[in-house]
Parts: structure tokens; sequence; C-alpha cells
């Protein structure tokens, strides 16, 4: 059984950045693609962005890319999830989720593990 444990949300303003991190429980942590989610109220969770085993490849959703940017070292952990210049529209549970294939996916049933979530708020 794969635990995985965010951190590093919080409140910022408008313009601000933060850097989640999502730490693993197995040794395998490599194996494992890497994707974050993220869920505002009253919405449907999407994909925020993926990152393959070797770190090789990233993937990003359109509503994010060129401001978030995700990251691993293979032989470690975290993960993580460096946001920049964050809008309110990004306020939402953030988690991060490890799926058991080197490929990426876009639909959360895809993924095996779930972290409990980590809440980002950004104020205008």
């Amino acid at each position: 059984q794969v635990q995985l444990v965010e951190s590093g949300g919080g409140l910022v303003q408008a313009g601000g950045s933060l850097r989640l991190s999502c730490a693993a429980s197995v040794r395998t942590f490599s194996i494992y693609f890497m994707g974050w989610f993220r869920q505002a109220p009253g919405k449907e969770r999407e994909f925020v962005g993926g990152i393959s085993m070797t770190g090789g490849s990233t993937y990003y959703a359109d509503s994010v890319k060129g401001r978030f940017t995700i990251s691993r070292d293979s032989a470690k952990n975290p993960v993580t999830l460096q946001m920049n210049s964050l809008k309110p529209e990004d306020t939402a549970v953030y988690y991060c989720a490890a799926r058991r294939a080197n490929t990426v996916s876009y639909d959360q049933r895809e993924y095996d593990y779930w972290g409990q979530g980590t809440q980002v708020t950004v104020s205008s």
C-alpha cells in the first residue's frame, strides 16, 4: 500500500507563489507516474499536471501551463509542484496521485493512490 502526503498549501495573494510537495511511503517511489489534481468547491476534480517516472516528461492543463512546474528526482522524495503567478481561480484543494503505469492519464479514475489533499487559497 502506498501512502502519499501533500504539504505546502496555504493562503497567498494573487500573483504570489506556493510550492507543494508530495512524499510517498514506498522505496520504489520512482516506479509511479505522478499526477497533481485539484478540486474547487462545487466543481469536479481536475487534472493539473503530471510527471513521468524519470521526470523526463511533464504534462500540464492549459489553465496552468507556463505558471506551474512539476519536478521530481526519481531517487528521492518528494514530487513538487511549483505554482507561480497564482490567480484566485487556482483556489482549490490540491491532491497528488500515483499511477502504476508510466503513461500520462488525465482521468482521476486511472490513478491508484491518493494523498489527503492540501488547501490552496489565493486572495484577490
